[in-house]
C-alpha cells in the first residue's frame, strides 16, 4: 500500500499531488482553501495541489475577499495561519489575526524555508518532493541562553531515490534531517493577544468553516475530483461554492 501511494504520480492526472491530513494518512489530489464571512457565505477560495501549505494562502484569500467588497477587521483561522509573514501582514493592514501561535510554524529565520513546509495536521515537515518526516526530536535546554531546536528526520531510503535530491541529499549520508529553531520571543504581541477575551470569543467562530467544508464534501460531492487537472478542479470548486453560497443567501433572505 505504501508503494501505491509513492507511485501514484503515474496517474493520468499530472497535476494532483500527495498531501497529508495526519502523520499516518495521506491523500492524492488537491486542496481548496476558503475564506468565509460570519454569515457563512464563502467570500474567496483558492485551489492548489495537495502538498501546498495552508498558511501561504491567507493573504491571497484576504485580498480576494476585499476585492469582492468585504471589509475585514478580524480573521479567524487555525495554527497554520499564525506564521510570521501572516502576523506581519495582518498588523500592517490593521487586521486582528485570531490564530493560535505554534512555535513550529512561526519561525522567522528558517533555512531552506522554500524546500520544507510544515503540515499542521500531521505536525511534521514535508520536503519539496512531498515526503513527510518520519520522526522528530527536540534538542537543547530551556534553562540555557541558546534556543532549543526541533530536528525532523526523513526516510533516508526515499532520499536516495528522490528525483529532487540534488542540493538536498548528499550521497553517502546516513541520515537526512531538517532543524527548526524555536524562538518564543518572536511573537510576544500575538501571544498577549491570544490571552485576551476578544481572541477567545472570536475563536469560537472557527467551527463554521469546518461545517461548510463538510457541506461541500457530503452534500455536493466535493470529496472527489470529477475530472483531471487543476483547471478541472477549479471549475468544480467554483460550481460547488456558487451552489452553497446561493443556498445560504436564500436562507438568509427567508
Amino acid at each position: 500500500m505504501e508503494d501505491d501511494i509513492e507511485h501514484l504520480q503515474i496517474s493520468e492526472d499530472q497535476d494532483a499531488k500527495i498531501g497529508h491530513k495526519t502523520a499516518d494518512s495521506s491523500f492524492f489530489g488537491y486542496k481548496t482553501h476558503l475564506a468565509m464571512s460570519e454569515e457563512r457565505i464563502i467570500t474567496a477560495a483558492t485551489i492548489t495541489t495537495g502538498e501546498k501549505n495552508d498558511g501561504k494562502q491567507l493573504q491571497t484569500l484576504i485580498e480576494k475577499s476585499m476585492t469582492g467588497g468585504m471589509e475585514i477587521e478580524t480573521v479567524v483561522g487555525d495554527t497554520a495561519y499564525s506564521e510570521k509573514d501572516n502576523i506581519t501582514y495582518s498588523k500592517k493592514n490593521e487586521i486582528k489575526l485570531v490564530a493560535k501561535l505554534n512555535p513550529l510554524v512561526t519561525q522567522g529565520n528558517r533555512k531552506n524555508e522554500d524546500k520544507f513546509e510544515f503540515n499542521k495536521d500531521a505536525g511534521m515537515y514535508v520536503c519539496k518532493a512531498g515526503h513527510m518526516a518520519i520522526r522528530k526530536a527536540r534538542t537543547g535546554k530551556k534553562t540555557i541562553g541558546k534556543n532549543q531546536k526541533d530536528t525532523y528526520y526523513f526516510d533516508i531510503e526515499k532520499c536516495k531515490r528522490c528525483p529532487l535530491k540534488d542540493g538536498c541529499y548528499t550521497e553517502g549520508s546516513k541520515s537526512k534531517t531538517y532543524s527548526v529553531t524555536i524562538k518564543s520571543s518572536e511573537h510576544q504581541e500575538q501571544a498577549q493577544f491570544q490571552e485576551s477575551d476578544y481572541f477567545k470569543e472570536k475563536s469560537k467562530e472557527r467551527y463554521k468553516i469546518e461545517a461548510k467544508n463538510s457541506e461541500l464534501k457530503h452534500r455536493h460531492g466535493y470529496d472527489v475530483a470529477l475530472s483531471s487537472g487543476l483547471i478541472g478542479m477549479e471549475i468544480q470548486g467554483a460550481m460547488a461554492i456558487f451552489t452553497v453560497n446561493l443556498k445560504r443567501i436564500l436562507k438568509l433572505m427567508d
